[in-house]
């Protein structure tokens, strides 16, 4: 017997990033267990004060929740950071080979934004442990505002950056963009990534009481997510047309589905900027635009959910590549999708059903939505672990 020589990872690929963005989504997931379940009266979002207070007065299942939820962040939070550590100089190495030469000059150019994407994520999660972990945040919370807006900042910088250095190419050079190879959706990358800074400049708008912080915040968030759903839009149109020609491309299938964090993402930062308007400005929104909000997000997502299922399973995408032995560093744009959904659906639920009045907070019917919720959530772990293994784990005997 003899041992392969090289793990799938070693043949690296900027797709990699998504290993660091899918540990980092599943520890939101986490959080959504304190945002829904911990009162934090007079605060848009639960600390460590809210937590430790409903822990010593809670029930078990209170404490049980809890501990499951800051144990499942701490986790995936580490997970995070090492997979982006690891990609950071991974990258630095590929970025003096021929293959990333070649890269530059191909469609695949754009797998590039996965790093902006992931850093994005990483500094929301960030931030989401600092709630969570350190005492007494809430205090200084206004002086961190600003640091984040100049964080994201440079990390949006960053992507339009690379976006411009393959525009600036495939827009001003005839050739340079092969229409035959654009039969996926990797190319809305950009958009996903456009999308996460957005949502983290959104979050000061949600949270501040400083109106040039709450002003600043609501413009550059919005300014940033137009432009991701431009990108989007126009990224789709065409990707659907060379679809319907040369049908879809199987390793690149699941990005068909990228559309589904990029409404979740885009959603929460509608919620946050409109949160920053009822503070600052006295613009209200109902719970019946709450509701219709999530549920018309919702109902896309659903849509694109079925499409991607639908052609996945006609080219036995996961009979190959996740359960099969062929790997692909895009298997990885199936966990953001399922992400997304857990996500989406405990927004929908608790912020669109319950405050409309249309599911009482705790019932049998709440529950048995939010098992849906948790289900997706479960069924990411499971599936993290599984392409980890695939791609990071020690070469097979052969």
């Amino acid at each position: 017997m003899r041992i392969a020589p090289t793990r799938p990872s070693e043949s690296y690929s900027p797709i990699y990033f998504l290993a660091s963005l899918g540990a980092g989504g599943l520890s939101t997931t986490f959080f959504m267990f304190l945002l829904f379940w911990v009162p934090h009266i007079d605060r848009p979002v639960p600390v460590f004060e809210d937590i430790m207070a409903a822990f010593g007065s809670g029930d078990l299942m209170m404490r049980a929740m809890i501990i499951a939820a800051m144990a499942g962040i701490a986790v995936m939070t580490f997970m995070n950071i090492r997979m982006l550590i690891w990609n950071l100089m991974a990258f630095s190495k590929f970025s003096k080979t021929q293959a990333y030469t070649e890269l530059k000059n191909s469609n695949a150019e754009t797998t590039i934004l996965a790093m902006p994407l992931a850093i994005a994520m990483t500094i929301n999660v960030a931030f989401i442990n600092g709630l969570v972990f350190v005492p007494g945040l809430w205090g200084v919370i206004e002086y961190l505002f600003p640091l984040a807006i100049i964080a994201f900042s440079l990390v949006g910088w960053l992507a339009f950056r690379f976006i411009g250095d393959f525009l600036g190419r495939v827009l001003t050079k005839g050739g340079m963009f092969d229409v035959t190879a654009h039969n996926s959706f990797s190319q809305l990358l950009p958009a996903f990534a456009l999308s996460m800074v957005a949502v983290g400049m959104a979050a000061p708008a949600a949270m501040s009481h400083v109106p040039t912080t709450i002003g600043i915040s609501l413009i550059l968030s919005t300014f940033v997510g137009i432009t991701a759903l431009v990108y989007a839009l126009f990224a789709a149109f065409t990707a659907f047309n060379s679809m319907l020609h040369y049908g879809t491309a199987k390793e690149s299938s699941p990005t068909l589905m990228i559309v589904i964090p990029i409404i979740t993402v885009l959603g929460i930062m509608l919620l946050r900027q409109n949160h920053g308007l009822h503070v600052q400005y006295d613009a209200h929104s109902t719970a019946g635009d709450n509701l219709m909000l999530f549920a018309k997000l919702l109902s896309v997502q659903i849509l694109f959910l079925a499409l991607g299922l639908l052609v996945l399973k006609r080219e036995a995408y996961f009979k190959d590549f996740v359960f099969g032995d062929k790997t692909s560093p895009g298997s990885y744009a199936l966990v953001c999708p399922g992400v997304a959904l857990s996500v989406m659906l405990q927004f929908f639920i608790n912020v669109g059903l319950v405050q409309a009045g249309l599911v009482e907070k705790f019932s049998i019917a709440y529950w048995g939505l939010t098992a849906i919720a948790i289900g997706f959530q479960v069924a990411m772990l499971l599936l993290v672990f599984r392409l980890n293994k695939q791609h990071f784990g020690k070469p097979k005997l052969l």
